[in-house]
């Protein structure tokens, strides 16, 4: 069956007006979209990915942004054929939401908080469809069913707040695909949600495109998510196209370093890796020509590979010695409903009867979904949220027995690295401020000669310039923020971090950096670790154990490698299984299942 063209762009350019003068942040891209297939865009940050979908839509906001140079032709069922370039912006607003559609990448700012979820989708249907609001509200209530809400009336009013990050996703999916649009374009859906909720999203986006015969345009800096739902992919770098193919032959072989790089760099899940590899492994640029370097993504994982007799022994020798930190029967319980009188009728049992024991320079991982109780554990532990019962003892002192004086010198110890950075970081602070403030209020250092010195050496420590020092926290990258947060946190020299989520929000790249800083920072200061992640893929790769939490309890404990390998339970295997693994196999599989008869 000859394949019908769904969507052309040609050589498309869309810049934006800069003190330094314009930048191409979309720089000559052409590709060609058809009718049932997906396509899949990836990079980093600022490789224009973004930019490109929002051109589509045009939704460039002018200024300071402007669509520029090219065509993006699109073919209608009917046989007509629009330039969305040249069109009217009346006319671009019919076509948006009805034949082409978008999902955001961050569901709770896209909806409306002070419309109830209902209200928002039914006005997108009768915005589009001129049908009553009777007949609106219950195709709303079919979409909800369609896209797997639990109790869609319930759903039908409440409000965006009121719902999971995983139900809002689902409520911008069925908004998106209320009016069955020839063209979906979902720019990184799945980046923030845990690996089962993605897989369901994943799985509901693929069967919704089949039962509308639309076309998916999907954005994401993930390759394991590509290889799931993809048929062609489209890898951009600073503005342009440097490779696009079949999903198989991106997969099977990439040809551009940059490709390369960003398959390297996902967290390996049949082998333990010494250092992630990272995309300055593959290529190095000089004066804006890209310079490929000898290497292979085989060859880049294989140089790195851990032995499993190495990791058996690490974990040996750090189990030999008393534990350095004992949490035990931990019950972290927020009270949830009162009598008349004030008394507490029932709780919120967020970390319920925890037992565990971290040694002296491992790294524990902490692992479940949303909600399982993993954040506020971590919480518990340094004191951010008060415990119900139980004991934890760090250096053989009960943390729970003492007062705020001997607490203050013991955060000195016990630092973390929280999942956001922008939000961790004062706005109105030079990042050089930021990282001196814990050393001035511990009276760390004699003079502030001494702690600034001290901050320049952390900053080259975590592989920033000096002459960032007087800089605020805008002017920097996401990867970037972590990293000053990870320079904060040595400040007061500790020798316990828990980092929560400290890497989930980062491209694969950035991701890959942080992950190497940590470990080298491990190996050189013997930190003690216990990361926190939903992501069992990044969990395996730092931790020496790892602890899986569901409804505030655990699941299982014991060494990561064989956890992975031979989980005992149901709810960790589930967890395994939905985590995108880009195997070559599971592609020819997929693309095997998903051919005609």
């Amino acid at each position: 069956m000859e394949k019908k063209i769904l969507l052309e762009v040609k050589n498309l350019v869309t810049e934006f007006k800069t003190e330094e003068g314009n930048v191409k942040a979309v720089n000559d891209v052409s590709f060609t979209l058809y009718r049932g297939e997906t396509i899949g865009i990836v990079g980093e940050s600022g490789s224009g990915k973004s930019v490109t979908s929002l051109s589509l839509m045009r939704l460039i906001p002018n200024p300071p942004g402007q669509i520029t140079g090219g065509e993006m032709i699109y073919h209608k069922k009917d046989g007509t054929k629009i330039d969305l370039r040249t069109i009217s912006e009346d006319d671009m607003r019919t076509i948006r939401g009805n034949d082409i559609a978008m999902i955001f990448q961050e569901p709770m700012t896209s909806l409306n908080p002070v419309f109830t979820c209902g209200d928002q989708v039914v006005e997108a249907i009768q915005l589009h469809q001129k049908v009553s609001r009777k007949e609106a509200e219950t195709r709303t209530l079919a979409m909800f069913e369609k896209v797997q809400l639990p109790n869609p009336q319930r759903i039908l009013n409440a409000y965006p707040h009121q719902l999971s990050g995983g139900q809002k996703q689902r409520v911008m999916i069925a908004m998106a695909m209320s009016c069955n649009p020839d063209i979906l374009i979902a720019d990184e859906p799945t980046t923030a949600l845990d690996v089962t909720v993605q897989a369901t999203i994943l799985q509901l986006m693929n069967d919704l495109k089949k039962d509308a015969d639309s076309s998916v345009v999907f954005i994401t800096h993930d390759l394991g998510v590509i290889a799931e739902v993809a048929d062609k992919v489209i890898v951009m770098y600073k503005g342009k196209i440097v490779e696009q193919g079949s999903v198989l032959e991106i997969f099977q072989n990439p040809q551009h370093p940059y490709t390369k790089g960003l398959l390297a760099c996902r967290p390996s899940l049949d082998r333990r890796l010494s250092k992630m590899p990272t995309v300055a492994d593959f290529m190095k640029e000089e004066n804006g020509v890209i310079i490929p370097l000898d290497m292979t993504v085989a060859t880049a994982i294989e140089s790195v590979t851990v032995t499993q007799d190495e990791t058996d022994k690490r974990r040996a020798r750090l189990m030999s010695a008393p534990p350095m930190l004992q949490i035990k029967n931990l019950k972290t319980w927020f009270p949830t409903t009162k009598n008349m009188f004030g008394k507490v009728m029932d709780y919120v049992k967020a970390v319920d009867d925890v037992t565990l024991d971290v040694y002296e320079g491992e790294t524990l991982g902490l692992v479940g979904e949303s909600g399982c109780g993993k954040t506020t554990l971590g919480r518990t532990i340094l004191r951010l949220a008060p415990a119900h019962s139980g004991e934890i003892i760090y250096k053989g002192r009960n943390l729970l027995e003492l007062g705020d004086k001997d607490m203050l010198e013991l955060r000195k110890e016990m630092q973390i690295i929280f999942q956001d950075p922008y939000s961790s970081l004062n706005p109105r602070m030079t990042i050089g401020s930021a990282i001196m403030e814990p050393m001035t209020v511990h009276g760390l250092y004699s003079n502030e000669k001494e702690r600034k010195d001290k901050v320049l050496e952390l900053l080259r420590r975590v592989n920033m310039n000096e002459n960032q020092f007087s800089r605020y926290p805008h002017e920097f990258s996401g990867g970037q923020r972590q990293r000053i947060c990870i320079a904060r946190a040595l400040a007061l020299k500790p020798s316990f971090i828990i980092c929560d989520e400290s890497v989930s929000a980062l491209d694969v790249s950035v991701q890959a950096q942080v992950l190497n800083l940590l470990m080298e920072l491990r190996e050189e200061f013997k930190f003690t670790y216990i990361f926190i992640s939903h992501d069992l893929s990044v969990v395996k790769q730092m931790s020496d154990r790892m602890v899986v939490m569901n409804k505030g309890k655990i699941e299982e404990m014991g060494a990561s490698d064989q956890i992975y390998a031979n989980a005992a339970q149901a709810y960790t295997r589930d967890l395994i299984n939905a985590i995108p693994k880009g195997r070559v196999e599971d592609i020819i599989a997929r693309l095997k299942v998903a051919e005609p008869a």
